[in-house]
């Protein structure tokens, strides 16, 4: 069976599943659940080390017995097209299958070999495997990042729920400033984040610009806002922000990360 290898596993995360587990174990002991059970969450995706604190907040806002669909959708860092993958990707705590009926139905290209060497969405796995272990996915890699096809794929998310009646959460992965000083990240950050908490994804993008905001999934993101707010959410919440420099003790030059509950 072709099933889509872990490709950052050792370097980002643990390969050995018991080390993985206590550091999942250690991250989720120290959250609590808040945000109302949200349609959608911004999850970061550095190395756990970094942002695996925060991305456990994300995700522990979910009712851990979801057992629905999980469309994750990561930016592409190698500039690939628009695409989906139908196999199962593995973990270290072993196999989580893709939904094929639903990530058919989004009617988006099928491109396994753009999949598989990008980050972005394998570093969300272990948390869904670990958390919500009868979950399925559905991965979709955005290489177009403009406001128009984030709109476009929200819509098509929208079409696949109609068409599969399935219950999903939607996984936006990003990370927010890379390589500023702290203070510049987190106020360039906040400001950014503040018009997605009432699910206005244009003032969002305007910021974004505006600042020149280094945000690696903003499209991820305001396709998942979008989607989430035609099925019925009505406000977003911050979990949680921190940077890299509350793990290096470096705040010259650090990545900012957020976890980020659309309710």
């Amino acid at each position: 069976m072709k099933m889509r290898t872990c490709a950052v596993a050792g370097m980002f995360y643990p390969r050995e599943p018991s080390h993985l587990e206590q550091l999942l174990e250690k991250f989720f002991s120290g959250t609590a659940p808040e945000g109302g059970n949200p349609l959608g969450i911004v999850s970061p995706h550095a190395g756990y080390i970094y942002s695996g604190q925060v991305a456990a907040h994300a995700f522990s806002s979910i009712v851990p017995d979801f057992s629905g669909t999980f469309v994750v959708i990561g930016p592409s860092h190698r500039g690939y097209i628009n695409c989906v993958s139908e196999i199962p990707w593995e973990t270290p705590f072993g196999v989580i299958d893709t939904d094929t009926e639903f990530v058919q139905a989004l009617s988006i290209e099928t491109d396994e070999i753009s999949h598989r060497d990008e980050h972005s969405i394998e570093v969300q796995m272990p948390f869904i495997k670990y958390r919500f272990p009868r979950a399925r996915i559905a991965p979709v890699m955005m290489g177009q990042q403009d406001y128009p096809s984030a709109m476009r794929l929200a819509e098509k998310i929208l079409a696949a729920v109609r068409r599969t009646n399935r219950e999903i959460r939607i996984v936006a992965s990003s990370d927010f400033s890379h390589y500023v000083p702290e203070s510049k990240a987190k106020a360039d950050d906040l400001w950014a984040i503040e018009p997605l908490l009432a699910l206005d994804t244009k003032e969002f993008y305007r910021r974004i610009e505006e600042r020149r905001v280094t945000a690696c999934g903003f499209g991820p993101i305001s396709a998942m806002v979008a989607a989430c707010g035609r099925l019925g959410a009505k406000a977003a919440k911050l979990i949680r922000y921190s940077t890299s420099g509350d793990t290096t003790g470096d705040y010259r030059e650090v990545v900012g990360y957020a976890a980020i509950a659309v309710i």
